[in-house]
Parts: C-alpha cells; sequence; structure tokens
C-alpha cells in the first residue's frame, strides 16, 4: 500500500540517513528537527517496520531500537541477524551475521531478535 509523504516522515527518516546505528525513540525524538509528539513518532516508526524500511530491535532491557539497515534492505545483509548492543556507549548495530536455527514444521517464524551485549570496537 502506498503511503502518503508527511513531513513527520521526511524527519524521521533523515534522522536515520545520518547514521547507521539503532536508536531509542528518545533520542529520535530529541534529534527531529520540527514539533512532533512522542505518540506520532511511535506510529512513524511502526510504520516504517511494517513497511520494511526500519527494523525493530527489543535490546535486554526491553527498550526498543530502531533501525535503518542500509544493507539490509539492498539485500547485502540476511534478513535474520545479530545486532551488537555497547553497554558503555549504548549503541546498538547490525552485525553481517545470519542467524542460524531450526524450529518444527508447523511453525512459522514472522520475527526474530537476537542481540548481543558487551563493548564494542570502540569502547574495548
Amino acid at each position: 500500500m502506498k503511503r502518503r509523504n508527511t513531513p513527520t516522515k521526511e524527519a524521521v527518516l533523515a534522522v536515520f540517513a545520518s547514521t547507521d546505528k539503532a536508536m531509542s525513540q528518545d533520542v529520535i525524538e530529541q534529534k527531529i528537527n520540527i514539533d512532533i509528539n512522542r505518540a506520532t513518532i511511535y506510529r512513524v516508526l511502526n510504520r516504517f517496520c511494517d513497511d520494511g524500511i526500519l527494523h525493530k530491535v527489543v535490546a535486554e532491557d526491553g527498550k526498543q531500537y530502531f533501525a535503518l539497515c542500509k544493507k539490509c534492505n539492498e539485500n547485502e545483509k540476511p534478513l535474520h541477524h545479530f545486532h551488537f548492543r555497547c553497554i558503555k556507549c549504548e549503541t546498538i548495530e547490525c552485525l553481517p551475521s545470519e542467524v542460524s536455527f531450526s524450529i518444527p514444521d508447523a511453525y512459522l517464524i514472522e520475527n526474530v531478535n537476537c542481540v548481543l551485549t558487551g563493548r564494542c570496537q570502540e569502547c574495548s
């Protein structure tokens, strides 16, 4: 379904265009240059996830992060891949490793969320 382009959507995408890291809603809200309420930002983020523009990463603390994975969208990175969350600088990034798993035939996978936690290259 073709969705209408709005200033809010453009502002949210502009924030993601400037980084390869995943961001939480509050960080995104701080970086947006126009006045948008929190509910609208969440609605836009979730629509972008539904449309395959962003993907959502839920960290071990339950906080949601959103990533524009350019390589995922260009089919350079596997659809189901690991993410790494740095405990020092609190960034989350996509890793190039594919998640390998096996489930019974009667199950259908809709989402995979694999987050490794530690210190990134810059903080270790």
